[in-house]
């Protein structure tokens, strides 16, 4: 990915986003661009409108960390951006030896230990997986495949969930809140573009989510990137129906760039129900995988 185009999209669709009230600006009547102009994030940055303009044409080689937090200051960037800002800045210096160990580790050839499928397994109550910043599918147990069961079905996807998403037609199923999903989905990917810009498995990726999926291509183009660590999400599975899940998102010290995420329902709920029927339906199934076949 080319870091000066990456960062001129970036800084842009930032400054686009920032309209002169949220910046404590007069806003006048005769604007021509949507959010600030350059010369009001340079004002409010506290550098030369020429600096500025040579930073948005994608110029952040050498750019010291206070201009940096200047420039996340003015722009307003929260937690996730301001981290992609010092990606950015960190791949046009060539500096990004501390992002190599966590393209190692973030490779879907990562094997893990069997302590961490021992840690998997043991977790009954909710689906439970490790990923990387791809939405390559690592590691799983037993409920959260039959959870994800499409994914694991459809040669396609690959175990991916990106490519479940936006390529496979049961993901609209699945996710009754597609359009969200679809959001959080593209802003970490995009977060992992800035973390590991040499990721060829990446690149392919962008690649053909970009050509085949137009609701792909359009989010992409947004440069928006965030941290996904806690929350809720709903689900609708083909053999339980509705199921409302928090999560959490921890991540892994033993293998930077990877990420464990567990599942689990409010207790006494009916989601809690249905995922005690799930892996009923997922002990059923495997029962009847490995049952040896009738001889007439």
């Amino acid at each position: 990915m080319d870091n000066r185009e990456e960062v001129r999209e970036f800084l842009t669709s930032r400054r686009a986003k920032i309209t002169p009230d949220q910046a404590g600006l007069p806003s006048g009547t005769r604007r021509r661009v949507p959010g600030l102009r350059r010369s009001e994030v340079a004002a409010l940055a506290d550098m030369s409108v020429e600096y500025y303009s040579k930073l948005e044409r994608g110029n952040l080689a050498g750019v010291s960390p206070a201009v940096l937090e200047a420039l996340a200051r003015a722009l307003q960037l929260d937690d996730a951006e301001r981290a992609h800002l010092l990606h950015l800045a960190q791949a046009a210096d060539g500096s990004d030896a501390l992002t190599r160990p966590r393209h190692r580790a973030a490779t879907r050839q990562w094997t893990p230990h069997r302590s961490l499928q021992w840690t998997l397994d043991a977790i009954t109550a909710g689906p439970a997986f490790v990923r990387n910043g791809r939405m390559d599918i690592l590691a799983a147990n037993q409920l959260f495949r039959a959870f994800y069961t499409d994914v694991y079905t459809t040669p396609g996807n690959q175990q991916n969930l990106a490519r479940f998403t936006f390529l496979d037609p049961a993901s609209r199923r699945f996710y009754p809140d597609w359009d969200a999903f679809a959001d959080i989905t593209v802003a970490i990917v995009r977060a992992e573009a800035g973390r590991n810009p040499h990721d060829k498995d990446l690149h392919d990726l962008v690649g053909e989510l970009s050509t085949r999926s137009n609701a792909f291509r359009t989010r992409w183009g947004a440069h928006n990137v965030r941290h996904h660590g806690t929350g809720t999400k709903h689900f609708h599975h083909h053999a339980v129906g509705d199921l409302s899940l928090a999560f959490e998102g921890l991540e892994m010290a033993a293998a930077p760039g990877l990420t464990l995420t567990i599942y689990t329902p409010e207790p006494g709920s009916p989601s809690e129900e249905g995922l005690r029927l799930l892996a009923t339906w997922a002990a059923t199934r495997d029962i009847d995988a490995t049952a040896p076949s009738s001889t007439s």
